[in-house]
């Protein structure tokens, strides 16, 4: 059967959070909000870095000393780098959605796991319909995900693919009935995804700023994968800051559909305007969903990218950084230098410009030349990442 990652908000509420403790770590309350702390013990953050195996323990005794005392920072308790994850509601994903946390040694020997090979070294990125008010800012902001992706899943290759409109999906769509906005079929962008992989592609994920759901009785879904196949569909419409607003221009009053072949409805939806915040966000769900396919499980260790969220405030809250124990997955998985791939994330920071050399004449008639990237919302990151190489470079 295949794996598929489903994300979602709840709309259901759950029983209060009570504190308790284990032999791997502790809910601790805190004062304000009855916002609760999971930490763990040192031992416990230890064993799931490092493992016990004898094999994995001495994997990780032969890489670079400076990327071993960055991850040890996972159980020093007196880390400004990694923190414990702080649960703030009774809605917040690991109350209601109990998981065995997976540490290192689980990810390692996952059966399940697939792994980049040398002709299978390309991560795909298929926009579908427009992502930007013009073709400028859509192709623009395309391109800033594909660099931050290059960056993240540093060594790997990151290949765009010409867009397509949503006729070419053959997908089924509809009007929310709550929302009054127009939603894509999530399997049947999958299926489409998976007819177009590329031979060379690790994995191929579909972008849009159309909301998704995965099936008539669903609400809507933030994103899907299939981690066999290797596909996923990821929707940033709701990362607007409009969306939830009485006033959002997106809204369908009634779908006139001549038949199921009509998809002139997309012809003109609405799409937010692309802030520095919408494209944090876009890029924390992106890398967050690829995470999943390389075998990355819900984080349950410390503040991650890789925890689960089940509403808007949660995923704001969660960090853009791995925490030690899922950046060794992913180094383990894809072979990084953790120094070069941070460099490389303060390079696309700081390279505030589009990446397009020089407008064309068209692209100056819509006004959106030389577009610089929006990264003011990325200035905490820039901050911890050179605390990191600091660590990383002593």
């Amino acid at each position: 059967m295949t794996p598929i990652i489903r994300r979602r908000w709840k709309t259901t509420t759950t029983p209060p959070v009570t504190a308790r403790k284990a032999a791997s770590g502790a809910i601790v309350p805190t004062a304000a909000l009855q916002m609760q702390i999971i930490r763990h013990s040192e031992q416990t953050l230890k064993t799931a870095l490092i493992s016990k195996n004898p094999v994995l323990v001495s994997q990780y005794e032969k890489l670079d000393a400076g990327e071993q005392r960055l991850m040890n920072e996972a159980f020093q308790p007196a880390s400004d780098l990694f923190g414990p994850i702080t649960l703030h509601s009774p809605s917040d994903w690991i109350t209601s959605h109990p998981e065995a946390p997976q540490d290192f040694e689980q990810f390692f020997s996952d059966p399940y796991r697939k792994t980049p090979s040398p002709d299978k070294r390309s991560i795909y990125i298929q926009a579908i319909g427009s992502l930007g008010n013009t073709r400028i800012i859509s192709e623009e902001y395309i391109k800033w995900l594909t660099g931050y992706c290059k960056a993240y899943f540093y060594g790997l290759r990151v290949k765009l693919l010409e867009p397509v409109p949503v006729s070419a999906t053959r997908c089924s769509f509809r009007v929310n009935e709550n929302t009054q906005n127009l939603q894509i079929h999530a399997g049947d962008i999958l299926k489409f995804l998976k007819k177009k992989k590329p031979e060379d592609a690790f994995c191929i994920v579909g972008i849009t700023m159309i909301d998704l759901y995965p099936r008539d009785s669903w609400n809507f879904v933030f994103g899907q994968a299939s981690l066999t196949d290797g596909v996923g569909i990821f929707s940033f419409a709701r990362y607007g800051s409009d969306f939830y607003s009485m006033r959002y221009e997106g809204k369908v009053k009634k779908l006139k559909k001549t038949s199921s072949s009509d998809y002139s409805i997309f012809n003109n939806y609405y799409i937010p305007e692309i802030t520095s915040v919408l494209l944090l966000r876009s890029c924390k769900t992106l890398t967050h969903e690829i995470g999943h396919i390389f075998g990355l499980r819900h984080c349950q260790w410390l503040a991650c990218l890789m925890q689960g969220s089940n509403h808007l405030e949660e995923a704001d809250r969660r960090p853009l950084n791995l925490c030690p124990i899922c950046l060794r997955k992913l180094q383990c998985a894809v072979g990084f230098s953790i120094v070069e791939r941070y460099k490389a994330l303060v390079r696309w920071i700081d390279d505030e410009s589009s990446g397009t050399p020089g407008a064309t004449p068209e692209h100056s008639r819509e006004g959106n030349g030389n577009l610089p990237k929006p990264v003011e919302a990325f200035k905490e990151w820039k901050e911890w990442i050179i605390k990191c190489l600091a660590v990383l470079q002593k």
